[in-house]
């Protein structure tokens, strides 16, 4: 369990240490980023929260696009374990009456009580490959649920060719024990004999459609696929619940392009959330060395993997050409170096803690915090780090029905996030 005592006097002289240490930064993008102190409503300098030496030397593109101020949560409040009994747990979604939805990695979903109790895994479910970065992966539950009981998720499906990532769906049975009429709606194609970069995520759109995340599967003899738009691979894409695209999406009349893309050139996404009042799709994905990413999504933009990115080769090497900008290709709305790996994420709509109003939360598993980001009018203007202290890798996070933050660990554990 930890605590976090901050109030907002503690919050004014901390800010009006780090005025005197900020002075000193040599990196122009850490400089002249400023937060409000909410006790004075005056401007005081922050130093960001990445203190670490970046790989590259690139240069972002426009201010505030990397290294924001940092800032500090002035409401108390608890991160509190409920059990650490999951068994790599990968995504999480809220049932109707409270309880979590938790996919495992290995093949099974658990049902989690707010109190931390873990039912029997769930049978019914396809097999799945686990290897690497594959298994069972993001889920979501029908809107009408609590009519149709069904389910939808993600996960690396083996087949002859290799493995893809697919979308299911089933419908929970009444006692909770299995997944009855489970069947494959979508295939990302082509497969690949790879075992990386999966995506994994999905999302109900406000229309009820599904919006799922495609990697570009790693290797460089698939990169380019991101690129493609014939391809399924590096993608965000639009079907409805029967697996079909969506009618109006940006490339259903194009010929040699595949209908269901809403948007491209993507790594490999692992967060995915709709803002709460703007109804924008935002998504983050790994950069390779450096250069995770933030983007706001439009659809039929291009995200610009692997021409562009602020990120290397494990190796050290360049990628590619080694740009970061291009003309017809989108700059991310923020990105890290060195990467904090971004997982999960969600935006906070609720009441209880009023600052947190709309700000976004993301798991991260190198990084092995909470990411809190402040966005207003499409910018990031604030970064907080949280349950830094726990040293666990954060792979997703939601909000409950309850309004507080439920998160997992690929450690095992169900972590609560609330008011103190």
């Amino acid at each position: 369990m930890r605590k976090n005592p901050l109030t907002k006097t503690t919050l004014t002289l901390v800010a009006g240490a780090l005025l005197t240490l900020t002075s000193c930064a040599e990196n122009p993008s850490d400089q002249d980023q400023t937060v409000k102190d909410e006790r004075e409503d005056t401007p005081v300098a922050a130093p960001p929260v990445e203190s670490k030496e970046p790989n590259t030397a690139y240069e972002p593109a426009f201010q505030g696009q990397t290294r924001v101020a940092g800032v500090k949560s002035a409401t108390a409040y608890e991160g509190k374990v409920l059990t650490d009994g999951l068994q790599n747990p990968w995504g999480l979604t809220s049932m109707p009456d409270g309880r979590l939805l938790i996919t495992e990695k290995g093949g099974t979903m658990r049902i989690a009580s707010l109190s931390g109790e873990l039912s029997d895994p769930i049978t019914g479910i396809p097999k799945v490959n686990a290897e690497g970065q594959g298994g069972l992966l993001g889920v979501r539950l029908d809107p009408d649920f609590e009519q149709n009981r069904m389910v939808y998720w993600v996960f690396s499906e083996p087949l002859p060719g290799g493995n893809l990532t697919a979308v299911a769906k089933g419908k929970l049975s009444a006692d909770e024990k299995r997944i009855e009429g489970a069947t494959v709606i979508y295939r990302a194609t082509p497969a690949y004999n790879g075992t990386l970069h999966y995506g994994g995520r999905i999302l109900f759109d406000q229309e009820d459609n599904l919006f799922v995340s495609t990697g570009e599967r790693s290797d460089t003899v698939t990169r380019p696929q991101a690129q493609q738009l014939d391809s399924g691979l590096g993608k965000i894409v639009r079907i409805t619940k029967e697996g079909k695209p969506v009618g109006g999406n940006p490339f259903e009349d194009k010929a040699g392009a595949r209908p269901e893309i809403y948007s491209y050139g993507h790594r490999n996404v692992q967060g995915l959330a709709i803002h709460p009042e703007t109804g924008d799709l935002w998504e983050n994905e790994f950069g390779p060395r450096g250069g995770d990413e933030l983007n706001r999504i439009e659809a039929g933009k291009n995200y610009g993997w692997p021409i562009i990115t602020y990120g290397i080769e494990y190796s050290g090497e360049k990628v590619g050409e080694a740009i970061q900008q291009k003309e017809g290709l989108e700059q991310p709305v923020y990105y890290w170096d060195p990467s904090i790996s971004p997982s999960g994420m969600t935006f906070y709509s609720g009441d209880s803690i009023p600052e947190w109003k709309n700000n976004l939360f993301i798991g991260g598993l190198s990084g092995m915090h909470i990411i809190r980001l402040v966005i207003e009018d499409g910018k990031v203007v604030g970064e907080e780090r949280l349950l830094a202290d726990e040293k666990q890798r954060f792979r997703d996070i939601t909000q409950g029905k309850d309004g507080a933050l439920y998160a997992v660990t690929d450690q095992g554990r169900l972590y609560r996030l609330y008011k103190k």
